[in-house]
């Protein structure tokens, strides 16, 4: 028996969650205990048997495949496990989103992936589907299969018991509870194991639950539009809100969105348009007066249990806004800020969270400064406009106290008549 191990850099990220200190030499064939590993993949690959590895408690030492068609096809299925995985955006928080493919003699025989949380996982899916072909056959899974019983038992025994040859893995899981013990249990039965094919594809589909889990906090993304020359504007692009909308795409995928209370008799505007929405993302408005009262009545948000529409105010406000249906939640606090909120997010289960900064931001100043100086922000995307500006529809405070900030991975993209620009912070 073999297994493969990505010639790869440890990330130097700290999870919030306490766990075992971790001292990592250079060499490849690295031992690894209770790790959560993100690593940068790179085609270059090298094979190493069980017993050169000295596996010590629940460990994990994983090699890369040999370079050629093996790896080639490894990477094309786990681009379908991708795939797979993306039918249930938007569904599955505080889960991941996960897909999986058995493959016998160049075939799919079984696919399958993780519809929402409690539910099966992808990988049963996949075994359903294949049944007794799973048998010798490969299983690609975009992220490592759980060891432990929650909701559901564990997807390690369900491989171990349909008699798979090996297992491919997209990228280690970073929750605590998993962190490569999973794949140490796949090792121990006997199957081949191969770690961080398409990684940084896996990593991105799942951006917002790696970073729920290292920080303790939702990943923050924020969103506004501006002119061709820079000023900003009050709206978003033609037809961005639209299905196949940049917008409305982004509704799909975020669990929250925060808004300005000016917004609070619009809310049922603010929806995504994409096919097979289940669940809406949970509206968060931010009020500094009690002019606005959120109209419940007047949103479609869905979600299973708990508020739809949350208001943010300060405890002198709340008398005064009005607040009596029950799909309204009004979260009372000496000072609104946007520590809070983030950690209101994380108690109900939410992964991501999108800042748009629209409407009567001056509700919104003091978190765009937290989110900033905090480093609470992950993710920033602009809209550009086809359009030359005069003023500031925003009219946005003065921003002396912002420091300049390197954006990395920036990229843009044509939508519509409009640039959106993505990075991260």
């Amino acid at each position: 028996m073999q297994i493969t191990c990505p010639q790869i850099p440890i990330s130097s990220i700290t999870p919030r969650i306490s766990v075992p200190a971790l001292s990592l030499s250079s060499n490849p064939l690295r031992i690894f205990n209770n790790l959560i590993s993100f690593q940068n993949p790179k085609h270059v690959f090298r094979t190493l048997h069980k017993s050169q590895t000295c596996f010590i408690n629940p460990v994990l030492a994983a090699m890369r495949s040999e370079e050629g068609v093996e790896a080639s096809s490894d990477a094309f299925y786990m681009r379908k496990c991708v795939e797979l995985a993306k039918k249930a955006i938007g569904c599955t928080s505080p889960n991941p989103m996960v897909g999986c493919v058995i493959v016998k003699d160049g075939e799919i025989v079984g696919e399958g992936f993780h519809p929402k949380a409690g539910q099966p996982h992808a990988e049963v899916f996949a075994l359903r589907d294949a049944g007794e072909l799973a048998e010798n056959a490969t299983a690609y899974v975009s992220l490592e299969p759980c060891n432990h019983y929650g909701r559901t038992p564990p997807c390690t025994e369900a491989l171990i018991k349909a008699k798979v040859k090996r297992v491919v893995v997209g990228m280690v899981d970073p929750n605590p509870i998993v962190s490569s013990s999973g794949i140490s249990r796949l090792i121990d039965a006997g199957i081949d194991v191969t770690v961080g094919v398409e990684e940084e594809l896996c990593k991105k589909m799942n951006e917002g639950f790696i970073h729920r889990m290292l920080t303790g906090k939702p990943f923050l993304a924020l969103r506004y539009s501006i002119s061709v020359n820079g000023c900003f504007m009050d709206r978003i692009g033609e037809g961005a809100s639209d299905i196949g909308g940049y917008y409305s795409k982004l509704l799909q995928e975020y669990d929250a969105i925060i808004l300005s209370s000016s917004f609070s008799d619009k809310l049922s505007s603010i929806s995504s348009q994409e096919a097979n929405v289940s669940i809406q993302p949970i509206q968060i408005l931010v009020a500094s007066n009690a002019q606005h009262s959120p109209n419940a009545a007047s949103s479609n948000t869905v979600e299973e249990s708990g508020p739809k529409v949350v208001l943010f105010t300060e405890k002198d406000l709340v008398a005064e806004s009005g607040i009596s249906n029950s799909a309204v939640a009004a979260v009372v606090l000496e000072k609104i800020n946007l520590d809070s909120i983030l950690e209101y997010c994380y108690s109900r289960g939410l992964c991501s969270v999108l800042f748009d900064l629209r409407g009567n931001i001056k509700d919104l100043e003091v978190l765009l400064r937290d989110g900033i100086e905090q480093k609470l922000l992950q993710k920033i995307m602009v809209e550009v406009l086809p359009e030359w500006s005069t003023k500031d529809e925003k009219q946005v405070a003065s921003m002396n106290w912002l420091e300049s900030k390197p954006v990395k991975d920036l990229h843009s993209k044509q939508i519509g008549r409009s640039i959106l620009l993505e990075g991260y912070l």
